[in-house]
């Protein structure tokens, strides 16, 4: 007989008349506490103001933290280039992906389009990315309610994304890798990267998620604390623009990689008829934690799927565009072969006067791990954006915090963070 569990049932807050609050204690009576900063689940910067009706939670009221570092407003003091180190910082569970976005958007206002190769590789990262997020996400959520075995098996594997994006780019945590209309470089050796890659593909991750299901998918306390909590309806979800797992766990059947295609997921990203890679976005209607849980797992075995597509199919031919019009950084051939590839260089490295932006706006989102990302620039010719503003996932998705926690036990807080994935940066205001 399958395991079912009543949930909680929420009551209205605010109204004071309420049946339940009529029989309990007024709201001039109720508990305040604090739930973090300092609790190891809120990330040391996230804080929640509770109102508390003895174990039960009356009023949440999140605020997004205290890691402010300016993010956006950094943007127009960087060149298109130099940006990618900031927006790498804004989620620093899967940065790659933020790398790969920002300058998505960058192409999209200089109308630039990169060569199949590195189509190829972005999506590979990307993935690779999605996988790495999901990982600490999913461990994470078992670590919150007590599964400290199942984070090590998942956390384990992360370390070899790690060398991966350190065998890339020469840097682990913030790769920095892309750049417009292409990469900092290309492969050091395409044979070894395939190796790495497909070590990971084929046992690594497949194995760290076989070990997490096994121990918590039928697990009674994990159900206990999962099933039937901080539910989210379909309406709902559409109501507060959420995207990502957390939508898709609520029926939601958006992803931009089927709805707004980029990348290997267009039909003919080569310009010579390639299909579109082939995969199934899961969809889950419960719209409790427990089926946000499940959609991440799921979602990292389609990523699986995709890098399995895409692994042995890379074209040759350079990683870079090297444009006409003076945007993107010439191949070193070039650099070192002819005057205008040395002057271009010259520009755009070391006197920012190369770049030839448009004056213009425009707004490019990729579905990142936790949803829709997505950068609008607005261009003034110059060298530099004159506005940049960030549509992160975390910030959208961290509004349903104070509604789907009302009513609910004081534990069921640390399950029910957990399943949105909050990353504290990316509420930098």
């Amino acid at each position: 007989m399958p395991y079912t569990l009543k949930p909680t049932k929420a009551f209205d807050v605010d109204n004071e008349s309420t049946e339940y609050l009529s029989t309990h204690v007024t709201a001039e009576d109720r508990w305040v506490m604090n739930f973090g900063p300092q609790h190891p689940a809120t990330h040391t910067t996230l804080r929640l103001v509770l109102e508390l009706d003895g174990e039960r939670i009356a009023r949440c009221t999140p605020h997004i933290g205290y890691l402010h570092s300016g993010f956006e407003k950094l943007g127009e003091h960087l060149d298109y280039n130099q940006y990618v180190t900031i927006v790498s910082r804004m989620n620093y569970l899967s940065p790659i992906a933020n790398d790969i976005c920002w300058h998505h958007a960058v192409e999209t206002l200089f109308d630039v389009e990169i060569t199949p190769r590195c189509k190829v590789l972005r999506t590979i990262m990307a993935e690779i990315a999605r996988c790495q997020d999901h990982l600490l996400c999913t461990g994470a959520a078992a670590l919150d309610l007590g599964a400290f075995t199942g984070f090590l098996y998942v956390f384990n594997v992360r370390e070899k994304i790690y060398d991966i994006c350190d065998f890339i780019s020469g840097q682990r945590f913030h790769p920095d890798w892309t750049r417009v209309g292409g990469a900092m470089m290309d492969l050091p050796d395409e044979a070894m990267f395939k190796k790495l890659v497909k070590a990971l593909v084929n046992e690594e991750i497949p194995r760290a998620v076989d070990d997490l299901e096994k121990l918590v998918m039928r697990n009674r306390i994990f159900l206990d604390r999962t099933v039937g909590i901080g539910e989210i309806t379909e309406e709902e979800a559409i109501a507060w623009s959420l995207s990502g797992p957390i939508a898709r766990a609520s029926g939601v059947r958006q992803d931009l990689r089927k709805t707004e295609p980029y990348l290997c997921y267009a039909d003919n990203w080569d310009g010579q008829g390639a299909e579109a890679v082939k995969f199934k976005t899961p969809i889950a209607t419960e719209g409790d934690v427990y089926a946000r849980f499940r959609v991440r797992l799921e979602e990292i075995k389609q990523s699986l799927e995709i890098i399995k597509q895409l692994i042995d199919e890379i074209p040759g031919g350079p990683i870079n565009v090297f444009s006409d019009s003076k945007m993107t950084i010439p191949p070193k051939s070039e650099v070192y072969g002819s005057i205008e590839g040395l002057i271009q260089h010259f520009e755009l490295v070391m006197t920012n006067r190369g770049w030839d932006a448009p004056v213009g706006e425009a707004y490019g989102a990729n579905e990142t791990a936790n949803g829709e990302l997505g950068y609008f620039i607005v261009a003034d010719g110059g060298p530099r954006p004159w506005r940049v503003k960030t549509r992160p996932p975390s910030f959208i998705n961290y509004q349903m915090m104070a509604k789907i926690t009302e009513g609910h036990m004081l534990a069921d807080i640390v399950a029910t963070l957990g399943s949105l994935n909050v990353v504290a940066a990316e509420l930098d205001r």
